[in-house]
C-alpha cells in the first residue's frame, strides 16, 4: 500500500506563514542593505565634498592681514568730478580680544550667533530655519550664518546667494571651528566686520563713532556697535539714527534673555542716547549721491561695492547742482521771515529723465531746529532727510493732470465755467465750499484763464464735470484723472479720493511731480527719472547702462495745449502780474504754483523743452509757514535756478496746438 501525502492536509497554514515570514525577513534585509548603501554612498560623498574644498583652505594669517580692494567711485555725468567714494579708505586696527570689553563680545555673540560656543561652526537649527524660510518664498534671502561663516564669507568669498557659494561656506567654516579656538575666531570676527564709514573692526569702528578706545566703551555703546554689523552703510546715517536706537535694544533685550546682563543694566543702557562723533565725509551733492548709494548696495551689495572699484557716471551736472545749492542756500534763508525753514529742488532733462540737480533740503550737513528738537516730530527743519522724496501736498500744482483729463475728453481752453461761491456738498460728513486764494470771484470764465490763473472754484468743476463725474468720487471708483496723473508718472495717489485732489489735498513727491511736467515738456512721451548713465568695473568695462526709451502717455496736442497755457503769460497776469517770477524776457517757459491750505507747502513747476524744475518749500513737521503763496515762497528760488540753467541751453520754444486759438500776449 503506497504512502499517505500528509504534508498536503496537515500543515497548509503553518507553511504559508513561514514562508510569508521569509520573504518578510528577505524583503527586511534588501531594504536594509539599500539603506547602508545609500548612508555610505552620503558619507563618502560629503567627505569627497569637505575635501574638495578644505583642501585650499587659506592659512589663518590672512584673517589679519589688509585686503587689497579697490573702492566704488561716483562721478558726475562728465566723469571728471568725484561725487563721493565708497569705502575708499579701510580703517581698522588690529587689537587682541583681551583688549575687548566682555559687554562688546557679548553683545556681538548674542545679536549675531547665540549658540556660538555650542555649535561646531554652523548651526543646524538656524540653518534649517533658513532653508525653510527660503522655499517659502522661493528665492535665497535669509543666511542663518553663524559667525564662523560671516568671517569665512566676509574674508574669502562673494555675497552670490548660490548654493555652491553656501556649501563652500559651510564646509570652510566647519574647518575653521575645527581648526581654531572659538576666541580666536571671535577675535578675527570683531577685527575683520565692517561698521560704516570706512571703519572696519571694533577699535576703528570705536574712534570713528565715539572718539575713545574700544576698551573704553560703555554697555549702551558697545549694543550700539554691535547694532551697526547688521546694516552699516543704513544705520551709520544720521537720518537713520531711530532705527539704529531700535537695533541697539533689540541687542540688549537678546543680552538679557541670554543671561549676559540683567535687566536693570539693559534698561539702564537703552536710556543712554546714541551720540555719535561728528565727522565730515568728502561728499557732494549729499542727497543725490545717497539715493545712488542706496540704488547700488541693494544691486551690487555692500561687499561688492567696497571691492571691485567700480566707477559709476551719474546723470549729475555739476553746474546745475552748485547753481541748485546756491539758489536754495539764499532763498531759504529769505524764507525764514515767512516762517519757511526747509527747501528741496530737483530738475531733469525731460528728453532722456535724467536727474541734472537735487537738493534736498536747504543744508545736509546743518543742525536740526529748533534746538532740541525731535527728528521726525517737531522740527521745523531737519537736514538729512531727502525732501525731494518724502510725500508733500502739492496744491494748485496738481491742476494740469485735471484739466489735461478734460481735454483729452474733446474740451478745449476756450470752454466756460463760472467762477462763483459754490457748495459741492457734504464730503467727508462735511460741506465743500472752496474758495480762491484772494476770496474774490470772477463770474465766467474759459478753461486757459481758470487755469493760468489757477483758479481754485472752476477747477473743482472741472473736476467734478468734465475731467470726471461726481458719481464716480461718490461710488468710490478710479477717477480718470488720476489714472492721468498715475501714467505721467505720479505714484502715491491713495484712495479714497474726493474734490480737494484738483486743489493739491493727497500727497505727491517732488521727484515724480517733476518727471511729470517732463511729459508735458516732451509732447506726452514719457521718461522715468534716471539717476545712472552708465557703470564701469575696474578695467573699463560697461556692467550696466541706461537705454530707458520713452513711451507716449499722453496725446501730443493735450501736452501742447497745456504748455501753451502755462507758458501764456497775458492769461495768468491778473493774479500774478506781467512780470512775475514765472516771466522770462527772451525764453518760452511755462510754469505752474501750488499752495496747500493751511499755507503748510509752496510750490512752483517750471519748464521749457530741454529742462524742467520743480521747489518745495515748508517744515519738515508741517507746521505752518506765514499766510504767503508758492509764487512768493518757491517763486524767487526756482527763478534764481533758471536764470542760471538757461544760460547754458538752446533756446527752444514750445510746438504750438494745431486747432486752438492763441491769444495776443499784451505788451508789458
Amino acid at each position: 500500500m503506497p504512502k499517505r501525502k500528509y504534508y498536503r492536509k496537515i500543515y497548509p497554514r503553518e507553511l504559508l506563514i513561514s514562508q510569508g515570514k521569509k520573504r518578510y525577513f528577505f524583503l527586511i534585509l534588501k531594504t536594509l542593505r539599500v539603506f547602508v548603501f545609500l548612508i555610505l554612498a552620503f558619507f563618502i560623498f560629503s567627505a569627497s565634498l569637505f575635501i574638495y574644498y578644505a583642501k585650499d583652505f587659506p592659512r589663518p594669517e590672512i584673517f589679519t592681514e589688509r585686503q587689497l580692494a579697490q573702492s566704488t567711485k561716483i562721478y558726475d555725468r562728465t566723469g571728471k568730478i568725484l561725487l563721493y567714494e565708497i569705502y575708499g579708505e579701510e580703517k581698522r586696527t588690529v587689537v587682541p580680544l583681551s583688549a575687548i570689553p566682555d559687554s562688546l563680545k557679548n553683545a556681538a555673540v548674542a545679536a549675531e550667533d547665540a549658540n556660538f560656543y555650542h555649535h561646531f561652526g554652523i548651526d543646524l537649527k538656524g540653518l534649517a530655519r533658513a532653508i525653510l524660510s527660503d522655499l517659502k518664498i522661493g528665492k535665497p534671502v535669509y543666511g542663518g550664518s553663524t559667525i564662523p561663516q560671516q568671517l569665512i564669507r566676509s574674508t574669502f568669498l562673494t555675497t552670490e546667494k548660490t548654493a555652491e557659494r553656501k556649501t563652500r561656506e559651510i564646509v570652510l567654516a566647519l574647518e575653521l571651528d575645527r581648526r581654531y579656538s572659538k576666541d580666536q575666531i571671535l577675535e578675527w570676527y570683531l577685527n575683520q566686520v565692517p561698521f560704516g564709514r570706512n571703519a572696519y573692526g571694533v577699535e576703528a569702528a570705536s574712534q570713528v563713532y565715539f572718539k575713545k578706545s574700544v576698551s573704553e566703551i560703555s554697555l549702551s555703546e558697545a549694543a550700539t556697535l554691535t547694532a551697526l554689523i547688521k546694516a552699516p552703510s543704513y544705520y551709520s546715517l544720521k537720518e537713520n539714527i531711530q532705527d539704529l536706537s531700535d537695533r541697539k535694544n533689540y541687542v540688549l533685550d537678546r543680552m538679557e534673555s541670554l543671561g549676559f546682563i540683567t535687566n536693570t543694566e539693559a534698561e539702564q543702557a537703552k536710556k543712554e542716547v546714541i551720540n555719535f562723533a561728528d565727522i565730515i565725509q568728502p561728499i557732494k551733492a549729499p542727497h543725490f549721491v545717497l539715493y545712488i548709494k542706496e540704488y547700488l548696495e541693494s544691486k551690487y551689495g555692500e561687499n561688492f561695492l567696497k571691492e571691485k572699484g567700480l566707477k559709476v557716471f551719474t546723470s549729475l551736472d555739476w553746474d546745475s547742482q552748485q547753481a541748485a545749492e546756491k539758489a536754495v542756500e539764499t532763498g531759504a534763508k529769505n524764507n525764514e521771515k515767512y516762517r519757511a525753514y526747509n527747501t528741496s529742488l530737483v530738475a531733469i532733462n525731460p528728453k532722456n529723465g535724467e536727474v541734472l540737480a537735487m537738493v534736498g533740503s536747504k543744508d545736509y550737513f546743518g543742525k536740526p531746529y529748533p534746538e532740541g528738537c525731535v527728528p521726525g516730530k517737531n522740527c521745523l527743519f531737519e537736514p538729512n532727510p531727502n525732501v525731494a522724496l518724502l510725500g508733500r501736498q502739492p496744491g494748485s500744482a496738481f491742476k494740469p493732470f485735471v484739466y489735461a483729463t478734460a481735454f483729452l475728453k474733446g474740451y478745449d481752453d476756450q470752454y466756460v465755467v463760472t467762477d462763483e461761491l459754490t457748495n459741492f456738498g457734504s464730503w467727508g460728513g462735511k460741506d465743500y465750499i472752496p474758495q480762491n486764494y484772494d476770496g474774490k470771484f470772477r463770474g465766467p470764465v474759459t478753461l486757459r484763464q481758470a487755469l493760468a490763473q489757477s483758479l481754485n472754484v472752476p477747477s473743482v468743476k472741472v473736476l467734478l464735470n468734465l475731467a470726471d463725474s461726481e458719481q464716480i468720487f461718490r461710488s468710490g471708483g478710479e477717477p480718470d484723472s488720476i489714472k492721468t496723473a498715475e501714467n505721467l508718472g505720479i505714484t502715491t495717489l491713495k484712495p479714497p479720493y474726493g474734490p480737494s485732489i484738483v486743489l493739491g489735498g493727497w500727497e505727491v513727491k517732488l521727484l515724480d511731480m517733476v518727471s511729470a511736467y517732463g511729459v508735458f515738456a516732451e509732447d506726452g512721451l514719457k521718461v522715468s527719472p534716471v539717476f545712472v548713465i552708465k557703470i564701469e568695473d575696474s578695467e573699463g568695462n560697461i556692467i550696466e547702462e541706461n537705454y530707458k526709451d520713452q513711451q507716449r502717455v499722453l496725446d501730443s496736442e493735450v501736452a501742447r495745449l497745456i504748455n501753451n497755457i502755462l507758458s501764456d503769460n497775458a492769461a495768468r497776469a491778473p493774479i500774478f502780474g506781467l512780470r512775475s517770477p514765472m516771466y522770462f524776457d527772451q525764453y518760452e517757459v511755462a510754469a505752474k504754483t501750488g499752495t496747500t491750505e493751511g499755507y503748510k507747502d509752496g510750490w512752483i513747476i517750471g519748464y521749457t523743452p530741454s529742462i524742467v524744475a520743480g521747489v518745495w518749500v515748508g517744515n519738515n513737521d508741517s507746521s505752518l509757514m506765514q499766510k504767503e503763496p508758492g509764487i512768493v515762497l518757491a517763486g524767487p528760488i526756482w527763478r534764481d535756478f533758471m536764470n542760471s540753467a538757461l544760460l547754458k541751453l538752446p533756446k527752444e520754444n514750445f510746438q504750438k496746438p494745431a486747432t486752438k486759438t492763441i491769444p495776443t500776449a499784451p505788451s508789458s
